[in-house]
């Protein structure tokens, strides 16, 4: 184990590099970082050319992104254009987002597994086609109508919550905004459920462990579902980081200041420093969501072993 954890961790630094070098291209080498700092007023010429020299912009993109993580493994992650440090702001939005990410999350694995189990248990049946009806529902729909529709009925119209989150964002507000950010995942894990289930009722594993005289539900929890969780984790994993990158669009209809709504005010204000920190920041949440998914296999899956 110890050695695949050391592999694993060593395949990642190029997927990081490669990751943050593409963003930093991406960003730093369009627009003009000096000309956003200003807005509409434009500086002077000698101001300009001094600012240039202290941020490195006249150095070459690569030697620029050489001395940015330089920066960022020294823990400075730059000045947003207002010139707050970007780590301030990474400290009041990523716990922010995180709160609404748990909250998804927890909804997304919860009821889509329960979803999925209950109709791969009832295959062909009413409650299957239902499931199966919703989720295709769920999916079809883009994830701003959801929320605007949601919103309005239960915040406005019928005044059941708070129609936009609270200061702090508590997790009593989070739930309606943690809904419309899980649906979609919600849809898709039912469905990835429903499917294993349906395919791991019928192996011969079950039917031996039905035939020792096993009782249902251990059969089901214990082997079944088991074995069936499998591509579930998967998804689960790769979703976290999807979670949080995706949670632009439910921050600025409830207008909670997370992560997605930072990075928006830093490609609208064209701020580099904010875009780059905040996408890095994720980068590695991904790259670890990943590699914590590889490890759950052996847990649910007592024949895999790593090497």
């Amino acid at each position: 184990m110890g050695r695949y954890v050391i592999r694993r961790l060593l395949q990642m630094v190029p997927v990081f590099i490669g990751t943050t070098l593409l963003i930093f291209v991406m960003v730093y080498g369009l627009g003009d970082p000096v000309a956003a700092m200003f807005g509409d007023r434009t500086p002077d010429p000698a101001t300009a050319a001094q600012i240039r020299h202290d941020l490195h912009l006249n150095d070459p993109l690569w030697q620029q992104y050489l001395i940015y993580m330089q920066h960022i493994f020294k823990g400075d992650f730059g000045k947003a254009s207002n010139g707050q440090p970007v780590t301030e702001l990474l400290g009041t939005a990523f716990p922010v987002t995180l709160r609404l990410t748990i909250m998804a999350f927890v909804i997304e694995a919860v009821v889509g597994i329960a979803l999925g189990l209950f109709a791969g248990l009832r295959r062909g049946r009413f409650f299957d086609t239902g499931v199966l009806a919703m989720t295709l529902l769920v999916v079809s729909i883009p994830t701003f109508v959801t929320g605007f529709v949601l919103q309005y009925l239960l915040g406005v119209k019928w005044g059941v919550v708070h129609p936009s989150v609270g200061e702090g964002a508590p997790f009593k507000d989070l739930f309606i905004p943690g809904l419309v950010l899980a649906g979609v995942s919600l849809a898709y894990v039912a469905r990835l459920t429903r499917t294993s289930v349906a395919e791991n009722s019928r192996a011969d594993y079950l039917r031996t462990a039905v035939a020792k005289g096993l009782p249902r539900r251990r059969v089901i929890t214990n082997h079944m579902l088991r074995n069936s969780l499998i591509p579930v984790v998967t998804f689960l994993g790769t979703d976290i980081g999807n979670l949080m990158a995706g949670a632009l669009v439910t921050e600025r209809i409830f207008n909670i200041h997370g992560v997605g709504y930072q990075i928006y005010q830093g490609i609208v204000h064209n701020n580099p420093p904010t875009v780059v920190g905040f996408v890095t920041v994720l980068v590695i949440i991904f790259l670890g969501a990943n590699l914590l998914v590889d490890l759950l296999y052996a847990v649910l899956d007592p024949r895999i072993r790593y090497a």
